[in-house]
């Protein structure tokens, strides 16, 4: 049984310690020409593994209105996965700021059900649009995304210059929630 809940500041340590390395054997290539870019997969060997550093961020439930809401799923009082989402008013647009499932618990639908809950809370704000951001290296998610039903809207080629992921290009990903 996974019960979904809001995240409390007891929660925050064990999200931060969450696993969200992933290791793939395909990653999504971005080429430019004239008309534009293209994204494509390709094969890669030997398969890539990627582990990010922990963030030490908190938020939804810290009383912080420009905190994140942070929706965790627990089973047997372990936390299994978590999505992060932020609201901008501006343009209506719920960003979702990082979704992580434990490596245990990976294909059988917590993802999908995670971001249900950031769509629910999207729309709970009457944002427009489901938005997030994705490393072109990431293929297994950018896979997942597609299933869930967001569709590629844009991508950076120097979000991640002088950081750990410098060579990687930034996708962004969108969802109608209209």
């Amino acid at each position: 049984m996974i019960d979904m809940r809001v995240a409390n500041s007891a929660d925050y340590d064990r999200i931060d310690a969450l696993d969200d390395s992933f290791t793939t054997d395909r990653i999504m290539h971005v080429t430019s020409g004239e008309a534009g870019f293209e994204i494509r997969s390709v094969a890669v060997q030997p398969p890539l593994r990627k582990e990010y550093p922990p963030t030490g961020e908190e938020g939804g439930g810290s009383g912080d209105p420009d905190a994140p809401h942070i929706v965790v799923a627990v089973t047997d009082g372990e936390i299994i996965g978590f999505v992060a989402v932020r609201y901008a008013a501006w343009n209506r647009r719920a960003h979702v700021e990082q979704i992580t499932v434990a490596p245990g618990h990976r294909g059988k639908g917590l993802g999908s059900a995670l971001m249900a809950q950031a769509e629910a809370y999207g729309r709970k704000c009457d944002a427009r649009t489901l938005w997030l951001e994705v490393t072109n290296v990431n293929a297994p998610a950018v896979r997942a995304y597609r299933r869930m039903g967001f569709e590629v809207c844009g991508l950076d080629t120097s979000l991640y210059v002088g950081t750990p992921s410098e060579g990687e290009i930034a996708l962004y990903m969108g969802k109608s929630l209209m």
